[in-house]
C-alpha cells in the first residue's frame, strides 16, 4: 500500500510540472529571457529553499549542513546543477522548436535513462567501496530500457507528425516548428538535465538524522537548482543585454499578473521534485523502486507532458496511424513505472 502512495505522490509532481508551462502562455509582452529568468527565481530559489526548511528538524538551522565535511558533497552536487541548468535553457529551446509534447518527450526520455544510470556510476568513481553499482540491477536496468522504448515510440510519431503536416499546419501547433534542429537541442538537453540526478545522488547524505524519509532529498534538490539557477540566470541577463529587454521588468502595469505566473509556473515545476522526495518516502521498503523513481518521474512527465500537448492542440491535424502510434508509447510508458517492481 505504502509502495502505491508512493507512486501516486510521484505522480502528482510529475502532473504539476508538465503543467509548468501552461501558465507561461499568460505572461504578457514580456521576451522569452525576462519571463525565464523571473519564473526560475521561483523554480530554483524560492520553493527549493522552502522546501528544504522542511527537513530541518526543530531547534536546527539549514545552514549547519553547510561544513566542511560536507564542502565536497556540496560543491558537487551544485556542480552537477549548473551542467543541468545548460540542460534547461536548451529544454526550454526544445519545445519552441518541437512543441510541449515532442519537446519533454526526447529530452525527458534521454534525461531518465541517463540520469537513472549516470546517478550510481558517478557515485562509484568517487566512493568505490560504497557499492553503489549495486543499485543497478537487472529490473532497474529493464525498467530504463522500457522507458526508453517507450519514449522512442513517441519520438516516432513524432516524426510521423513531422513528415505528414504542412509548413502552415505545423506553425499552427507549434510557432517554430523545426524538427531536425528541435531534435539536436533535445538530446543536448536530455544529456546535461540528467546531471540533475546524479547532483540528488550526490546530496543525498546532505540531510539532519533526525529528517524523516519524506524530506531528506529536499536540501540536496535545494543545492542542485541553485547551481541551475547560476547557469540560467547568467544567459538570461546575457540575453537582456543583448536583446536590450531589460525595460521588461520596467512595465509596471504588467508585475501582477506576469509575476504571478511566474510564480504559478515555478511552483508547479518544483513540485516534480517535492513530490519525488516525498514519494520516496514511501519506497524505502524497496530499494529497486527508490533507484528507479527519477526514471519513474521522467517517464510520468512525458505521458502527462503528451496529454497536454493533446489538449492543446500540438497533434491536430495528425493521421489516426499517428495518433495510435503516440498512445502505445504512453501506454508503454505507464506501464514503465511498475515493470521493476513487478521484476524485482
Amino acid at each position: 500500500m505504502e509502495i502505491l502512495i508512493g507512486l501516486l505522490i510521484i505522480a502528482v509532481g510529475s502532473f504539476c510540472q508538465s503543467s509548468s508551462y501552461v501558465p507561461i502562455k499568460k505572461v504578457r509582452e514580456w521576451s522569452w529571457e525576462s519571463f525565464w529568468l523571473t519564473q526560475g527565481v521561483f523554480a530554483w530559489l524560492v520553493f527549493p529553499v522552502l522546501g528544504a526548511l522542511l527537513a530541518v528538524p526543530a531547534g536546527h538551522s539549514l545552514g549547519e549542513l553547510i561544513t566542511a565535511d560536507n564542502a565536497f558533497k556540496i560543491w558537487m552536487t551544485i556542480l552537477f546543477g549548473v551542467l543541468w541548468g545548460i540542460g534547461g535553457l536548451t529544454f526550454g529551446l526544445s519545445m519552441r522548436y518541437l512543441g510541449v509534447a515532442l519537446g519533454q518527450s526526447i529530452s525527458l526520455g534521454t534525461c531518465a535513462g541517463l540520469g537513472t544510470i549516470m546517478g550510481p556510476v558517478m557515485l562509484h568513481i568517487f566512493y568505490p567501496e560504497a557499492g553503489h553499482l549495486e543499485k543497478l540491477t537487472a529490473a532497474v536496468l529493464i525498467g530504463v530500457v522500457v522507458t526508453l522504448v517507450g519514449i522512442a515510440i513517441i519520438g516516432v510519431a513524432g516524426g510521423m507528425k513531422a513528415s505528414s503536416l504542412s509548413e502552415e499546419e505545423k506553425q499552427a501547433a507549434v510557432k517554430d516548428f523545426n524538427f531536425p534542429k528541435g531534435i539536436l537541442i533535445a538530446l543536448l538537453a536530455g544529456f546535461m538535465s540528467a546531471c540533475f540526478n546524479m547532483g540528488l545522488e550526490f546530496g543525498g547524505s546532505l540531510h539532519f538524522p533526525e529528517t524523516g524519509d519524506m524530506f531528506k532529498t529536499l536540501p540536496g534538490t535545494m543545492f542542485v537548482t541553485l547551481g541551475g539557477f547560476v547557469t540560467n540566470a547568467l544567459y538570461c541577463l546575457w540575453q537582456n543585454a543583448k536583446n536590450k529587454s531589460f525595460a521588461d521588468y520596467g512595465k509596471r502595469s504588467l508585475w501582477a499578473n506576469n509575476i504571478l505566473f511566474c510564480a504559478l509556473a515555478g511552483g508547479l515545476w518544483y513540485s516534480q521534485f517535492f513530490g519525488l522526495s516525498l514519494g520516496k518516502g514511501f519506497l524505502t521498503e524497496s530499494p529497486t523502486l527508490t533507484t528507479f523513481a527519477f526514471c519513474i518521474l521522467m517517464a510520468l512527465n512525458v505521458t502527462f507532458s503528451n496529454v497536454w500537448g493533446i489538449l492543446l492542440k500540438e497533434w491536430k491535424g495528425c493521421s489516426k496511424k499517428t495518433i495510435a502510434v503516440l498512445v502505445v508509447g504512453i501506454v508503454v510508458l505507464i506501464a514503465s513505472t511498475f515493470i521493476p517492481e513487478l521484476l524485482k
